[in-house]
């Protein structure tokens, strides 16, 4: 019978297992880490039996909170690398290409077409329209252009 004043080293195990499993069905890379500090309190509690299960539990939370803590710190001092870095970000994935100007670039603003949709443009000097035209740079939603 489970009496929560009787907390042992394999109830500890049994959750980090259950956890486990609470990853593999809802994918998030947290319930991993606390896992990882079920397991942990697991074999602190192998090695000290006496330890009261309010210890226990607070070990689990600390363990728990600084593991996903590591974890995040880790992974934004080391950013996986992408084979689409501008995936997310698509006016960059256009610059260096050379386009051509549906309307001209008046007072500083102009039109051109980038595959199937139209960009706002921007450029230092007056452009006609119908020439060509190379992106430089991305300012929001605006592409920032120069003749070619």
């Amino acid at each position: 019978m489970f009496e929560l004043g009787v907390i042992e080293f394999w109830h500890w195990w049994v959750l980090a297992l259950l956890l486990i499993g609470v990853e593999i069905f809802a994918p998030g890379f947290i319930f991993v880490w606390l896992a990882a500090a079920a397991a942990v309190v697991g074999l602190i509690v192998l090695v000290l039996p006496d330890l009261s299960w309010q210890l226990q539990l607070l070990a689990f939370g600390i363990l728990s909170v600084a593991s996903a803590i590591g974890w995040w710190q880790f992974g934004r001092r080391n950013p996986s690398p992408s084979d689409r870095p501008q995936l997310n970000r698509r006016a960059e994935a256009y610059i260096g290409r050379v386009f051509v100007l549906e309307e001209a670039v008046e007072n500083g603003y102009g039109v051109v077409t980038v595959d199937d949709s139209r960009w706002r443009a921007s450029a230092e000097s007056d452009i006609a329209t119908g020439a060509r035209v190379r992106v430089v740079g991305v300012d929001g939603t605006i592409l920032k252009v120069e003749p070619t």
